[in-house]
Parts: C-alpha cells; structure tokens; sequence
C-alpha cells in the first residue's frame, strides 16, 4: 500500500462543512502513518483531472470528502481500477445517499477518517458493483420521471435557496402532475410499454438524502433495482410519498419492482439524473457492472 493517500474535498459540501470535515480526516490517516494531499480543484473538472493524475501516479487510497456530488467525481476516475475509495460524508442534510447504503459514518467526520484509515493499515476492503450510462458512472440510483422534473424545475428557481426551491419546484410539479409513457427494455426481455409516475434504476438504496426508493437494492449482487411507481393520482402519490423514507412504498400496488443487468429507459421530455448529476434527456441505457469500485469500510 502506498503511504500517500489522496484526499478530495468539496469545500462547499454540507454549507461548509466539507472543508471542516476534512481536517479531521486527515488528521486520522497522519496519525496512522500515511501522508495525504488534497485535491480540490477550481471546478469539478480540474478536481477530476487532478484525481486521475493522482491515481495515475499510484496514490494508495482516495478520500472523498464531502457529499455524493464529491463521491460521484470519485467514482470516475477510480471505477476500474485497484485504488481503493474511502468516504469522509460532510453533513447530515440531503445527500450522503452512497454513505447510507454502505453503512459508513455520516456527520461524523473523526469517525469516518478513523474509519478508512483502519481499513488501509488493515486491508479491509469490498468491493461493489457501479452503475454506467454512457461514459458516466453512478454508484445510488438513476431516477427519471416526477422526481426528475422535480430536479429540472429546482434547477431553473434562481431566486430560492437549498431544499427550499425543491420544496417550491415539488409543488409546481404536483400542480401539473401527470403520468408519462415509459417504454422499458429490462436485459434482453421484450419492451415494456406503460404509463409511469416515476423509474428509478437503483445500484444503492436511497437518493435526495435517505428517500429508499430501490429500498432492496444490494450492492454487490450484479444486479439493479429497478422500482417503477405506475399510473397513479395526484392522491395516491402523496399517500405513497412519505412511505419512501422507510421503503415501505414497495408493497404499494401502484408499484413494481425489477431487477435486470441492463435497462433502456425511453419516455419523451423526460431527463435523467445519476447520483444527483443530469445525465440529458431519454433514452438511457445504464448497465450495473459487478465489482468494480473497491471501498474501504
């Protein structure tokens, strides 16, 4: 194991927090004897171009602290490789989704950098399967969809702040709530024709910070979870909303539940995030690929 390690921090993660949360951390991997430099990078693209030429000169280890936006640059430069990743989760508001699923500390950056740098001296390590579409890797769930609209609509409210403008766009959108068509092609079976609320494809559980909408979803099992909410009322929607905090939404009858290699999403006018990221507008094809993102834990 080489002794440097690589510690990638999103400053504005959790308010703040990010760059709060990384002095511990590093504190925690010099305390065990590995050297750390940090990355962060006048924008995501500079950050990621400095990770991957720190994974190219064989850093042992990457850190990635602060929220999924953080995690998500990580997993493009690391998917792939044998540079194991470990996750410093800033804050305890929305995100730190692919925390969650793996069951690493979240809010508790001491913790967390104890925690990966534990694992490097001892060598624990799992390894878990991404989700790709296109050139794009994703480790939580792709939603298109309500929940997609949701995110476009938020993104264009410029005069509102934090989960406030979603707060605002869920309303407009719940205002203007229809079903849309969805064609899905799971592996190699026969599409799929039918009027869909929402298609969320998952490799981890949950998304927009502990919402367990592929509640089911395993990492490390080859496979997606694919949860289609179906046509359904304004009414029933809003039954079934809070129910996706504790994953209960998926004995609803409204919805169904999938699991496949591989899935084609086409639906006109819809767009698809990945880890919170757009992706672009339908179709999508996202393949889960086994194993190939290794965790400290």
């Amino acid at each position: 194991m080489t002794a440097e390690i690589t510690l990638l921090v999103n400053p504005t993660a959790g308010r703040g927090r990010g760059a709060h949360a990384a002095q511990p951390a590093a504190s925690a991997l010099r305390a065990a004897g590995f050297s750390v430099r940090t990355v962060v990078g006048t924008d995501a693209e500079d950050a990621l171009a400095r990770l991957r030429t720190a994974v190219r000169e064989g850093t042992g280890a990457v850190v990635a602290v602060g929220g999924d936006g953080v995690v998500s640059l990580a997993l493009q430069a690391l998917a792939g490789t044998l540079v194991p990743l470990g996750v410093v989760a800033a804050g305890t508001g929305t995100g730190n989704d692919f925390a969650r699923a793996l069951g690493l500390p979240v809010g508790d950056p001491a913790a967390a950098g104890r925690l990966a740098a534990t694992a490097l001296k001892e060598g624990r390590i799992r390894e878990i399967d991404l989700g790709r579409a296109g050139d794009r890797w994703y480790g939580t769930v792709l939603c298109s969809g309500f929940d997609s609209r949701v995110n476009d609509r938020g993104n264009r409210i410029r005069w509102a702040a934090g989960r406030f403008r979603y707060d605002l766009a869920m309303i407009a959108e719940l205002a203007a709530f229809r079903p849309y068509p969805y064609r899905i092609t799971l592996d190699d079976g026969p599409a799929i024709e039918t009027e869909a609320t929402l298609v969320a494809v998952g490799n981890g559980t949950s998304y927009g910070g502990g919402m367990r909408i592929c509640a089911d979803a395993v990492m490390d099992d080859g496979l997606f979870d694919v949860t289609v909410v179906g046509n359904c009322s304004r009414t029933t929607l809003l039954k079934v909303f809070p129910k996706v905090y504790r994953g209960t939404h998926l004995d609803h009858p409204a919805v169904t539940v999938h699991r496949a290699r591989r899935i084609t999403l086409e639906a006109a006018g819809t767009t698809a995030y990945a880890d919170g990221e757009p992706l672009g507008p339908l179709p999508v094809t996202a393949e889960c690929l086994p194993a190939v993102l290794r965790i400290l834990r």
